[in-house]
C-alpha cells in the first residue's frame, strides 16, 4: 500500500495497516512528516520499487483529482482510494479528468481528533468507526473490494453510499458542527476576563474541534459549500427565534415572557429528539442490538445491584433507562449486542433478574415473548 500525506489520517491509516502485516510506503511534500510516520512505524517513506495493490491519498478535497491523476500517471498503484471528507467535488474531478477513473473509489473515514500532524496519529483511530466509500458508476469490482479491504483492515465499518448523499450527511453531522465550534470558540477571544476561571466541560465540549488545522478545514468547508449552506439557513432561523425569544424573557411583561419559555423550550425539546437519533459511543448500528427489559424490585440497593451485575458483561451504566414506574418495581431497558443477549439473559436470571422481554433496539417494537 502506499499512502500520499502523512498527517493525522493519513499516517493512523499507514500505522493501522502496518500492523496488519501490510508493506507501506510513505510520502508527503513535506519530507519531514514522512520521515517521522516511518519513524512512527507507519511504514517506510520512500517509492515503492513496483505498482502496489492500493494508493491512499490523504489530501484535501480540492487536491484528490490532481494528486490521483499525478500518482496514476506514473502507474503507482492498481486501486486508489481517499480519506477526504468531501466527495461529490472530488469524484466529478476524477471523473472528467483521470486516465483510470473505475480504478477509483471515494472513501472517508468518520474519525479524527482536533490535533494534525503524524504525531497524532493513532493506529486504533478508526476502531468500530464507520468508514464510508462511495463508488461511483465507473468503479470497478476491484477497486470498491480494495476500499473495503482498507476499511476492515483499520478496524473501521464500511457503509456504501452515493458521494452527493454522503456530502449532505456530513454537512450536518461533521462540517457545520465545527463551523458552529469555531463561531463559539471565536466569542472566546474577546470575552470577560472570567471567562478561564469559569470555563466548564459544556464549553470545552462545544468548541473542542474548534482547534482543528484552519488551512485544511477552510479547504473542506469551501469543497461542501452547496450542502452546508442548507444547514446554516436552518440553524440562522432556528437562532433568530432564540433571540427574539430572549429579547422578550429579557423585556417584556409576564405573559408575553410566558411565550418566549415556550420557544426555548420547544427548541430544548427538538434537540433531545434529535440526540436520541444518534446511537452510543460504541454501540454499534441498531440491527446489531437487542434490548433486555427488566423489572426491578422497589427495594432500597436493588437498581444499583443491577447495574453491578450488567457491568460485569461490559455494559454501561449510561446506556440503561428506567422506562416506567410500576406498582411492583421499575421497568428496567437494557441494550445490548444481540450476539451476546442470550448470555446476558442467562447471568441476570443467574442473579435473581427474571428478562421480562427481549427484543431488537427499536424500543417501540417491545413485546412479550
Amino acid at each position: 500500500m502506499a499512502v500520499i500525506g502523512t498527517g493525522l489520517i493519513g499516517t493512523s491509516v499507514a500505522l493501522a495497516a502496518a500492523a496488519q502485516g501490510v508493506s507501506v510506503y510513505l510520502s508527503d511534500r513535506d519530507r519531514t512528516a514522512a520521515r517521522t510516520a516511518a519513524a512512527l512505524g507507519a511504514g517506510r517513506a520512500q517509492e515503492p520499487p513496483e505498482p502496489v495493490d492500493l494508493a491512499v491519498l490523504a489530501v484535501p478535497p480540492s487536491q484528490v483529482a490532481a494528486v490521483l491523476i499525478a500518482c496514476q500517471g506514473r502507474g503507482l498503484a492498481r486501486a486508489y482510494t481517499d480519506v477526504a471528507s468531501v466527495k461529490a467535488g472530488p469524484e466529478q474531478a476524477v471523473l472528467g479528468r483521470a486516465p483510470d477513473p473505475a480504478a477509483y473509489v471515494g472513501g472517508h473515514p468518520l474519525a479524527g481528533r482536533e490535533r494534525s500532524g503524524p504525531l497524532a496519529a493513532r493506529a486504533e483511530l478508526f476502531r468500530g468507526r464507520p468508514w464510508a466509500l462511495t463508488p461511483h458508476p465507473l468503479t470497478s469490482r476491484a477497486a470498491l473490494d480494495r476500499g473495503l479491504e482498507l476499511a476492515e483492515l483499520c478496524g473501521a465499518a464500511p457503509v456504501v453510499m452515493r458521494s452527493r448523499e454522503h456530502d449532505e450527511v456530513v454537512a450536518l453531522t461533521s462540517h457545520v458542527p465545527h463551523l458552529l465550534a469555531a463561531v463559539m470558540a471565536a466569542r472566546l477571544r474577546d470575552g470577560p476576563a472570567g471567562v478561564p476561571l469559569l470555563a466548564g466541560q459544556g464549553l470545552r465540549d462545544v468548541t473542542r474541534i474548534a482547534a482543528g488545522d484552519p488551512r485544511l478545514w477552510g479547504d473542506i468547508l469551501r469543497s461542501n459549500a452547496r450542502a452546508m449552506a442548507g444547514v446554516v439557513q436552518e440553524l440562522r432561523a432556528d437562532l433568530s427565534r432564540v433571540a427574539a425569544a430572549l429579547d422578550v424573557l429579557a423585556e417584556a411583561d409576564d405573559g408575553a415572557r410566558d411565550q418566549g419559555v415556550r420557544t426555548l423550550e420547544e427548541l430544548l425539546a427538538r434537540g433531545v429528539a434529535g440526540l436520541a437519533r444518534l446511537p452510543r459511543p460504541g454501540a454499534g448500528p441498531p440491527e446489531g442490538r437487542a434490548a433486555l427489559r427488566v423489572l426491578v424490585p422497589d427495594r432500597p440497593g436493588e437498581l444499583a445491584r443491577l447495574l453491578g451485575a450488567v457491568a460485569a458483561f461490559g455494559v454501561a451504566a449510561d446506556d440503561i433507562a428506567v422506562e416506567a414506574a410500576e406498582e411492583s418495581g421499575l421497568s428496567v431497558r437494557i441494550p445490548v449486542p444481540t450476539a451476546d443477549a442470550e448470555r446476558i439473559e442467562a447471568g441476570l436470571d443467574a442473579v435473581g433478574y427474571a428478562v421480562q422481554v427481549r427484543s431488537p433496539a427499536n424500543w417501540t417494537a417491545l413485546s412479550k415473548r
